[in-house]
């Protein structure tokens, strides 16, 4: 499975919310298979959004791409970070 970890901070997680909400169909068509929204204990603004895609070349175009940076810029994202991850092992205890 591969999977995607960006940390980024919001300018106001109810507007992100929205935008986030908008593009659940672009992220799908992109190979978006399954996400989680997480945020820091202390700071809701910081936001974790982890995913599982179809391959990381297809996350990489859709992040990458300048549509996808111009939403983050409406939806007052600032300085995501991405970490593009191939899984080893899962489980469940």
């Amino acid at each position: 499975m591969k999977h995607v970890l960006i940390i980024h901070e919001v300018a106001d997680y109810d507007a992100w919310k929205k935008v986030f909400d908008k593009a659940a169909i672009i992220r799908k068509e992109a190979g978006e298979i399954s996400y989680q929204v997480l945020k820091y204990e202390n700071e809701p603004n910081k936001i974790v959004h982890f995913s599982a895609w179809t391959s990381i070349e297809n996350a990489k175009l859709f992040f990458e791409s300048p549509k996808l940076i111009q939403i983050r810029k409406d939806a007052g994202v600032k300085s995501p970070e991405f970490l593009y991850l191939d899984q080893l092992e899962a489980g469940i205890l």
